[in-house]
């Protein structure tokens, strides 16, 4: 009996690694898919009035109440330098992620309503080591998810600011 049990120990083994997936908040920077880990995202809403603040990169737009708390909001495309085809109106046109880290919490501008989606970690490659090695200080591709036809650049949100950003909008 124990030959019998074991084969199918195995395949179940098996068949929860092949299950095992992740959730995705996925959304458009240029031409290209993004998605994020569900449980980086606090909540998605249309983006609010942005109030520019001095001293600040140029690719965080402002500040803007949020549920009643104030937070920076940034700009993927303008961090990545990606061209957007446009500047981003700031208003119903586009939606913001709401991100709270253990420090800090930052919104994240996105053009388009982002999309839930569910993918296998099996599809989920590591980016080429070529990708890795450029962003040696900014390791936040956490991977490249392949569905079908599409290519899902992964993002681990909290590695997207440096350490010194985020001390810059800590006391900004």
């Amino acid at each position: 009996m124990n030959k019998q049990q074991n084969p199918e120990e195995i395949s179940e083994q098996k068949d929860v690694t092949v299950e095992s997936t992740v959730h995705l908040i996925v959304f458009r920077l240029g031409s290209e898919e993004y998605g994020i880990r569900i449980e980086q995202v606090k909540e998605v809403t249309i983006t609010p009035e942005i109030t520019r603040m001095p001293k600040t990169p140029g690719f965080i737009k402002g500040v803007a109440n949020i549920r009643g708390e104030i937070i920076a909001i940034m700009d993927l495309e303008e961090r990545f330098h990606i061209n957007a085809g446009g500047p981003v109106s700031g208003l119903a046109s586009s939606y913001t992620l709401a991100i709270e880290a253990k420090d800090y919490t930052i919104g994240i501008i996105v053009r388009d309503m982002p999309q839930s989606l569910t993918i296998p970690v099996s599809k989920i490659d590591k980016a080429p080591a070529f990708i890795q090695d450029l962003n040696i200080n900014d390791n936040y591709i956490e991977g490249i998810g392949k569905l079908g036809s599409r290519l899902i650049i992964v993002l681990d949100i909290f590695k997207i600011l440096t350490h010194d950003e985020v001390q810059q909008l800590k006391t900004s």
